[in-house]
């Protein structure tokens, strides 16, 4: 067995690590991790052959030769090895988590800092048990501070991420109806989410804090030094002035900035990147000019003009807070035809009947007519809007697409990752 000291030293030597295959970086350490469907212990040779250095292996059965490295549990062992790379590292780590924004924030947050710093940012959404280590193991001493996303399933996920990540900073986007099955419920959600708090509090942390939040703002009270925005009398001011559809906000230093962000619900990432920049020096010309300049991708609140219809593509994820926040605001768009088509939000278990059913009661109160529903959970909201168009399968709505083409319209396509309702965009 291979000590995380000596495995550490390799890692020095390679500044490397992959977890696939299919990316293997030449002289690089890959780690063979296990899941449900694979043990990529069997994988561990082509690895090699592939270019890797080392292959790190919990299953002795596949260590051919000197360059294959025992460890107890190869999951562990990467995350202690970013430990260890973390207790290395003398630099500032922003830490954050929240219900909705997370990637956003981070994206808004790293495009300030860079304009005065070498700046890591965790990339696409690498933000789990696995992503996190590989994001710390990605720094290297080029970098002069590093922005770090956690995401969280359940409580004690945010835990055993700052315990990797060790944030020196962090703040937490909101908090909502975000995974409230796999978490167990709401009050479980707020304990999951405030994991980074006490990890902060107890290690001398500075926290940054979204004073417009009850429930953030009551929490942080317990902190000394904790640096509130964006309300008059904060650290750190911004007013909001406009988003019909993009956001125009007045800074703190005077300046009026019009961004390419969509939906009010972005004032608040837009805040907590200028907020912070503040805090670390970056001059508020440069951070303005760096927000201005941000533009939403990934099918994140993604504008997309096709043919006469303009489509607000928010189809990478969903859960009650982001779906309900996205419907107000296509609700106070100057626009003469609103479409919605939305498909099922996951990970609700026993509260999905009832957050579907008031996703459907909100249209209602919207009064937005023409409105498409997919998925199995969604049928609940018939009872608030039967006169929407239901569709339990998503090749049902895309035949209805093609059959009777959507033209002249502003139309919001929203849902969870796993319906994949991108796709509605051919028939668009």
């Amino acid at each position: 067995m291979i000590s995380i000291e000596s495995l550490y030293e390799k890692f020095k030597s390679c500044g490397r690590v992959c977890t696939d295959t299919r990316q293997i970086v030449e002289g690089s350490i890959f780690f063979a991790l296990k899941g449900p469907h694979f043990n990529a212990n069997t994988l561990a040779e082509e690895a090699l052959q592939k270019g890797a250095a080392y292959a790190v292996i919990d299953d002795a059965a596949f260590q051919k030769n000197e360059r294959c490295l025992l460890v107890t549990d190869s999951l562990k062992a990467l995350q202690q090895l970013a430990r260890y790379h973390r207790n290395q590292l003398t630099i500032p780590v922003i830490g954050l988590t929240g219900s909705n924004g997370k990637t956003t924030s981070k994206e808004l947050l790293s495009a300030v800092l860079r304009t005065r710093y070498k700046t890591f940012a965790t990339r696409g959404n690498l933000n789990n048990h696995i992503g996190v280590p590989l994001s710390i193991l990605s720094i290297d001493a080029s970098i002069e501070i590093a922005v770090i996303e956690m995401g969280a399933n359940r409580v004690s996920d945010i835990a055993e991420l700052v315990a990797i990540c060790k944030p020196t900073h962090g703040f937490i986007t909101n908090i909502g109806k975000a995974h409230i099955g796999t978490f167990g419920g709401f009050e479980n959600v707020v304990k999951g989410k405030l994991e980074l708090y006490r990890y902060l509090q107890a290690n001398s942390g500075q926290v940054f804090v979204n004073s417009q939040n009850p429930i953030l703002k009551r929490e942080a009270s317990s902190f000394r030094s904790a640096l509130f925005y964006p309300s008059q009398g904060d650290y750190f001011f911004a007013e909001l002035i406009a988003a019909d559809p993009f956001i125009r906000y007045r800074s703190e230093n005077g300046e009026e900035v019009q961004t390419q962000l969509l939906g009010t619900y972005n004032f608040e990432n837009i805040a907590s990147a200028l907020c912070i920049g503040k805090f670390f020096g970056v001059d508020a010309k440069a951070a303005n000019q760096a927000i201005a300049g941000y533009k939403p991708e990934n099918m994140r609140s993604q504008i997309i003009k096709k043919g006469s219809n303009t489509i607000i593509l928010d189809a990478y994820n969903a859960n009650p807070s982001s779906m309900m926040a996205a419907i107000e605001n296509i609700s106070m768009m100057h626009s003469a035809n609103k479409v919605l088509i939305l498909g099922d939000m996951f990970e609700l278990e026993e509260e999905a009947e009832k957050e579907h059913r008031a996703i459907g009661k909100l249209i209602n109160e919207k009064k937005i007519k023409s409105v498409y529903l997919v998925g199995k959970l969604f049928k609940s909201a018939l009872t608030e809007i039967p006169q929407a168009n239901y569709f339990e399968q998503k090749e049902m709505l895309l035949q209805a697409l093609k059959e009777n083409p959507i033209s002249n319209s502003t139309i919001l396509v929203k849902a969870s990752r796993g319906i994949g309702l991108e796709s509605v965009l051919d028939f668009l």
